[in-house]
């Protein structure tokens, strides 16, 4: 059996953003959560704010440093596997992403240092702003890298010559038609995600009547942001699935698996679609609900994937299909999380529901899930292209690349990154059941000359 060089790099660039997409997804929102607890430790005073934002720092470096070797790899890749695109686009991406390392790499570059072992030598203010800045760099990196795939996704402000892309005007590049709905929806998304995961340990901690202060303080404070964030999403989903619909029809109609162009879409709930037949099998569909979602109109009209040659065609369209549907299922349940939430605290029970304790810890990685399920509608979704309409992915591939070469290369990501990933999980894993009360130093002790020592926490997280 032939190795096909295209479709393994498809595979591979898959499997290694992917795993690196897991870490920006939780250290963008953990980042601006640090922010905000040593706001509100250098506003009140409050030692709490100071033990769980010490806590999540640990966390937060482990993570982070994760995110920077595997991010490390993602040029090499692009090199190695797609030299035709580099080629072709180089004009475009490459100052794009120079952009980044500019302004977010700067960021967190200056400052990490001091937010991650300055707390013994700076003030209070200081290591504030430290926070303040790594959180910015996470965010300025998230739009520059943003704006480069959604250039790609819906191209703008470019003219080709002699194959090449060349910018003719960079607000245009930038501020392409889906970069603001695109970055306000994955903004969101990560921020989902590292909520539900400080909800999670939070929750553990209840549960087994450990660190029970800061395990209130966290599930408190993060369930009421959630409360605004998840529902903010839907909006932001649904503003962001009617730029689809204008500049990218094709995906919109494999995430539906829409075959025809008609009025009065129904929405289909399930199916399997088979794209050799050009139909679902097994479907399951609510009438005309489709073109309500879809268009704002029961009798809007969305075109269907036969108006596209078979070799236009997102491929395979059953990726995008599962893949949107798992980020929406995933969505409810958060939204069912957030509801149940409001109920338990107006009731007084929000630390001692048993069920609604566990329903949370159990809800903690589905934010992973779901921005990897969006990832990969967004991508797949926009196939067979590389730059939307302009550059096949085909095209795009290293001329001299073999089957057998990235079969090689792709056996040793999965190996290297399932080692290291491994290691950093299993490191985080006992850095929560450390708990945020280990080994944290009383910030008075900083600024009045005091002696340090360790801040020990009695059974149940209690001061002593």
């Amino acid at each position: 059996m032939s190795l096909d060089p295209v479709v393994l790099s498809r595979v591979q660039f898959a499997w290694v953003i992917a795993f690196h997409f897991l870490l920006p997804a939780f250290t963008v929102g953990l980042a601006s959560f640090i922010t905000v607890l040593e706001g509100l430790h250098l506003a009140t005073g409050r030692e709490i704010y100071f033990r769980i934002s010490t806590f999540w720092i640990k966390i937060f470096a482990v993570s982070f440093g994760m995110g920077v070797v595997s991010g490390i790899v993602m040029p090499f890749q692009i090199g190695t596997n797609w030299s035709r695109f580099s080629d072709a686009a180089a004009d475009v991406i490459s100052p794009l992403l120079a952009y980044e390392g500019l302004t977010a790499f700067f960021l967190e570059a200056a400052f990490l240092g001091v937010l991650l072992f300055g707390r013994n030598l700076v003030p209070r203010w200081a290591h504030f702003v430290a926070a303040l800045m790594v959180a910015l760099g996470t965010l300025f990196s998230t739009f520059w890298i943003l704006a480069t795939n959604s250039w790609m996704q819906t191209p703008a402000g470019y003219e080709i010559v002699d194959g090449r892309f060349l910018p003719k005007d960079w607000l245009q590049v930038i501020f392409n038609p889906s970069f603001p709905y695109r970055l306000a929806h994955t903004v969101d998304a990560v921020y989902i995600t590292t909520g539900f995961v400080v909800v999670g340990v939070a929750a553990s901690y209840l549960r087994s009547g450990r660190f029970v202060d800061e395990a209130r303080t966290m599930l408190s404070m993060t369930l009421w942001l959630l409360t605004v964030l998840v529902p903010l999403q839907f909006f932001l989903g649904d503003a962001h699935g009617l730029n689809t619909l204008e500049h990218q029809p094709a995906k919109l109609a494999a995430i539906e698996a829409i075959w025809d162009t008609h009025s009065r879409v129904a929405l289909n709930l399930f199916a399997i679609p088979d794209e050799k037949a050009e139909t679902n099998r097994y479907e399951l569909a609510i009438p005309d609900l489709g073109s309500l979602i879809l268009t704002h109109d029961p009798n809007g009209t969305v075109r269907g994937l036969k108006d596209w040659p078979a070799d236009e065609r997102p491929s395979p369209v059953i990726v995008p299909f599962f893949g949107f549907r798992v980020m929406v299922g995933i969505a409810l349940v958060m939204l069912g999380v957030v509801v149940a939430s409001l109920w338990l605290r107006s009731r007084g029970e929000l630390f001692d529901s048993r069920w609604f304790l566990w329903l949370c810890t159990l809800a903690s990685p589905l934010g992973f899930v779901a921005v990897l399920a969006g990832w990969a509608t967004t991508e797949v979704g926009r196939q067979p292209w590389t730059v939307y309409g302009l550059l096949r992915t085909a095209d795009s591939v290293s001329p001299s690349l073999t089957g057998f070469d990235v079969a090689v290369s792709f056996a040793g990501y999965c190996i290297v990154y399932l080692v290291m990933f491994s290691a950093g999980f299993a490191l985080m894993v006992r850095l929560i059941r450390l708990g945020p009360a280990e080994a944290a130093i009383e910030p008075d002790a900083i600024e009045s000359g005091r002696p340090q020592h360790p801040v020990q926490a009695l059974p149940g997280g209690q001061r002593p």
